[in-house]
């Protein structure tokens, strides 16, 4: 694989989308691979998968996968050097979810006044808002703001913060973000400042890390990652959790939603609502 970014893009029926979409999470090969999942054409049942390899050994990986179903039609494009994804969701108009509007620059004279408005800006992390995960997570976090209050929130996996940011500008006193990218973690404090919300990021892997813990048990927490992580994080954000607390789980596909619930409930968790965006699904828990 040359210096140039990659892009590799799949389309076909819903059914071998999704099942593409599964192998990806699950082979050691491509589970850290960052892709999207999304219906490119309703009426004729043609979903849309773009993956972007970051190695000679992922895209190879991706391509084989890819091509072990036949009704994927499967290309490759290079990037052109440009900051591709900054101008790819410039144009991409507000999402409301619930009481939330996520909106950029280009929309800043569209924010409504009976909304917590996050100004959320292009940048290379994960979590605009536009994406069915995200959306997801909110949709569960606002239903639950209805019934509760939530003075101390973790947001493991946080890219560009906004669900952090979220729980800040609705009254978590402690609000904490965490993620493997560094860029993340800049770009997240970044928005966290841009709409003065008192959220504290950090770059970290797992729940270990000593801001981490200094804010522990969470009345909430937020795990907006892949499937595989979730089921191998249960038992830490169990720990994390005090007792009567909840999670909202999400980055996972609904058909991996069985897999993902089960580690949970098996560790006593029970569950309160699930949101289906799209191919995605959100989970939201309580411990008893």
């Amino acid at each position: 694989m040359s210096d140039d970014p990659l892009q590799i893009i799949a389309r076909g029926p819903r059914v071998a989308a999704e099942a593409a979409a599964a192998a990806i999470d699950t082979d050691p090969a491509t589970e850290g691979v960052t892709y999207s999942i999304l219906e490119e054409d309703e009426d004729h049942d043609v979903w849309r998968i773009d993956a972007f390899p970051t190695t000679a050994e992922e895209a190879a990986a991706l391509t084989a996968g890819l091509a072990a179903h036949p009704t994927l039609r499967v290309v490759s494009e290079v990037l052109a050097d440009a900051d591709w994804l900054a101008m790819s969701l410039s144009g991409l108009p507000p999402v409301r979810a619930g009481r939330f509007f996520i909106y950029g620059a280009h929309d800043l004279g569209r924010a409504p006044l009976n909304a917590v408005n996050l100004r959320i800006e292009a940048g290379a992390a994960f979590g605009t808002g536009h994406h069915g995960t995200t959306v997801g997570c909110l949709l569960g976090f606002d239903h639950l703001l209805k019934s509760h209050r939530f003075p101390r929130v973790l947001d493991v996996g946080c890219g560009t913060g906004v669900l952090a940011i979220a729980a800040a500008r609705t009254g978590s006193s402690r609000s904490v973000g965490t993620d493997i990218d560094r860029p993340s973690v800049r770009i997240a404090g970044e928005n966290a400042r841009m709409n003065r919300a008192p959220a504290r990021f950090v770059h970290a892997s797992g729940l270990g890390h000593r801001d981490v813990r200094a804010a522990a048990p969470y009345d909430l927490v937020f795990a907006n990652i892949l499937a595989p992580p979730l089921v191998a994080l249960a038992q830490h954000i169990k720990g994390a959790l005090r007792p009567g607390g909840f999670v909202i789980l999400s980055g996972l596909l609904r058909t991996q939603e069985r897999r993902v619930l089960a580690a949970y409930r098996s560790r006593g968790f029970q569950l309160i609502r699930r949101i289906h965006r799209d191919a995605w699904a959100a989970l939201v828990l309580k411990r008893p």
